[in-house]
C-alpha cells in the first residue's frame, strides 16, 4: 500500500467515524444540529478524497455537476417551508436511489463492453441489486412526494388484481435479473429489468394511504441507503458501502419504530390500504346524540392562563397553518405567568418522523420542554389543561378498546385523562384513519374552531390581557 492509499484509507476511516457520530447525535433534538454538521464534514472528507483518486482523469463534468447540484440544493433548502420538509426528504430519497441506479447502469455498460458480456457474478449481483432498489426508491419517492404535495391522491389508489400485478412485476424483475447474472448479459432483458424496477416503485406506493407516508418515507430512506451500499460494491468504494449501510440500517430501525408507534406491522402498513384522507364528520355535531362544546378565545385564555400546569400537543394542523412561532410565543407567555408548560410529541404526528420536533426546534422552543409519548403520558392525570393543536388520531381514546377500529392498539397520548382539554381544529372532520374522534365529545373537552395560527394568535392576545 503506497502513501496515497494509506491516506485515503485513513480519511475514509475518519469519515465513517463522523457518520456514526452524526447519527448518534441526531437521536436527540438537543444535539441534532451538531450531528448533522459532523455527518456533513464526514461526507465532505469522503468526497474530496474520492475526487483525488488517480483513476479520475477528467474533472470537467464532475465540477459542472458539483456546481449545479450545490446551487439547486442551496436554493431548495433556503426556499422550502418547514411544512414542506417531508416532501423534500421524500424527493431527496428518490434522488439518492436514482443516483445509485444510474451509477450501476453506467458501470454495467462499461464492464459489458470491456469483458464482452462476461461479468463476474458478484459484480452482476451488486449491479442488479443497485438498479432494482434504486429504481424502486426513485419512482416510489416521487409518488410519496406527490401524495404529500397534494397532486397525487392521498387516498389509497387501487385497481383490480393489484396485488397479483405487483407480484408479477417484482417476480419478473427478479427472474430476468437471475438470468442476466447466471446465464447471459442480455441487453433487452437488462432494459426490461430497469423498466420493471421503475414501474414497481410506482405500484409499491400508490396503494398506501397518506396517513402512512411517515413510514413509507422512512422505508424509502432505508432503500436509498441499501442502493448506495450495493453501488459501493459495484465501484469498489468502501466509504459508499459504509455510508449506505448506515443509512439503510438507520432507516429500517426508524421504520420499525414508526410501525411500533402505530401498533401495526410493516406488512399491514404496506398492503392494507390504510388511510383514506379526511372525510367530513360534521361541524358541531356528529351522528347520534354526540355534541361538541365550543369555546371562544377569552374563555380559553382564562382556562390556560390561570392553570398551574399545561401540556401542548402539536399535530399536522399546526404544521399546515405554520403556527409554530405563535405556539412558542403562547408557551413563553404562559410560562411567565407561572404555568408549568410541556409539549407532548407523538412519534407519528405530522408527515414524517420527527416532524413536530423539527417545527418546534425551528421556532426555538427549548428542547427540555419536548417530551416523548412514553415520558409525558404519566403526567396527563395531573395536568390542569391540555391544548391540542391540529392533532386527531394520535389522541383518539377509541384506539384503546374498539377492536373494529383501524387504529385499535395504536399507542396514543393520554390527553383524555387531563382535567380539561382544549382542541384547536377547523372542524370535526375525521383524521387520516377515517374515523370519528370521541374525545371531541368528552364533557371535559371544548373545541376552539378555526385555523391553528389564527386561533393561537387570538389566545396570545387574550393571555396578554389577563
Amino acid at each position: 500500500m503506497n502513501l496515497f492509499e494509506t491516506v485515503m484509507a485513513l480519511a475514509y476511516l475518519i469519515a465513517a467515524s463522523l457518520f456514526i457520530l452524526g447519527i448518534k447525535y441526531m437521536s436527540s433534538p438537543a444535539t441534532a444540529r451538531k450531528g448533522n454538521l459532523l455527518a456533513a464534514i464526514g461526507m465532505f472528507i469522503a468526497i474530496v478524497v474520492t475526487l483525488l483518486d488517480k483513476q479520475i482523469i477528467d474533472y470537467s463534468w464532475i465540477i459542472v455537476g458539483i456546481i449545479i447540484g450545490s446551487a439547486i440544493g442551496a436554493v431548495s433548502a433556503r426556499r422550502v417551508h418547514m411544512t414542506g420538509m417531508p416532501q423534500m426528504v421524500g424527493i431527496f430519497n428518490g434522488f439518492g436511489g436514482g443516483a445509485s441506479a444510474l451509477v450501476a447502469v453506467a458501470e454495467f455498460f462499461r464492464l459489458a463492453s470491456e469483458t464482452n458480456g462476461l461479468l463476474p457474478m458478484d459484480t452482476s449481483i451488486s449491479i442488479v441489486l443497485s438498479i432494482i432498489i434504486g429504481g424502486v426508491t426513485l419512482t416510489g419517492s416521487f409518488i410519496a412526494f406527490g401524495k404529500l404535495q397534494g397532486f397525487v391522491s392521498g387516498s389509497p389508489i387501487q385497481f383490480p388484481l393489484q396485488n397479483i400485478v405487483n407480484s408479477l412485476v417484482l417476480i419478473g424483475a427478479v427472474l430476468l435479473s437471475i438470468y442476466i447474472i447466471a446465464y447471459d448479459v442480455n441487453m433487452v432483458f437488462f432494459y426490461i429489468v430497469v423498466g420493471l424496477s421503475l414501474l414497481y416503485g410506482v405500484l409499491f406506493v400508490i396503494p398506501i394511504g397518506g396517513a402512512d407516508m411517515p413510514v413509507v418515507i422512512s422505508l424509502l430512506n432505508s432503500f436509498s441507503g441499501l442502493a448506495a451500499c450495493a453501488t459501493g460494491f459495484v465501484v469498489g468504494n468502501n466509504i459508499l458501502i459504509i455510508a449506505g449501510s448506515l443509512v439503510g440500517s438507520a432507516g429500517l430501525i426508524l421504520t420499525q419504530i414508526m410501525c411500533k408507534a402505530m401498533n401495526r406491522s410493516l406488512t399491514n402498513v404496506l398492503f392494507s390500504a390504510f388511510g383514506t384522507g379526511e372525510q367530513v364528520a360534521g361541524t358541531t355535531q356528529a351522528g347520534g346524540d354526540k355534541t361538541a362544546r365550543s369555546v371562544d378565545a377569552e374563555e380559553a385564555a382564562m382556562i390556560m392562563g390561570y392553570a398551574q400546569s399545561a401540556v401542548i400537543v402539536p399535530g399536522y394542523g399546526m404544521a399546515a397553518a405554520q403556527a409554530q412561532h405563535a405556539v412558542r410565543e403562547l408557551a413563553e407567555l404562559l410560562n411567565n405567568r407561572g404555568v408549568d408548560i410541556k409539549f407532548a410529541i407523538h412519534p407519528v404526528a405530522g408527515r414524517m418522523p420527527g416532524h413536530m420536533n423539527v417545527l418546534l426546534a425551528e421556532a426555538q422552543v427549548p428542547y427540555n420542554l419536548l417530551f416523548d409519548m412514553d415520558d409525558i403520558n404519566p403526567e396527563f392525570p395531573h395536568t390542569d389543561v391540555v391544548l391540542v393543536i391540529g392533532a386527531n388520531d394520535v389522541i383518539n381514546p377509541i384506539a384503546r378498546y374498539d377492536k373494529s377500529s383501524p387504529i385499535y392498539g395504536m399507542p396514543i397520548l393520554d390527553v383524555d385523562k387531563a382535567k380539561h382539554i382544549i382542541i384547536i381544529k377547523r372542524s370535526l372532520n375525521v383524521g387520516f384513519a377515517g374515523i370519528d374522534n370521541e374525545l371531541f365529545y368528552d364533557p371535559k373537552t371544548t373545541m376552539f374552531f378555526g385555523s391553528a395560527k389564527e386561533k393561537v394568535q387570538e389566545l396570545v392576545a387574550e393571555v396578554k390581557k389577563l
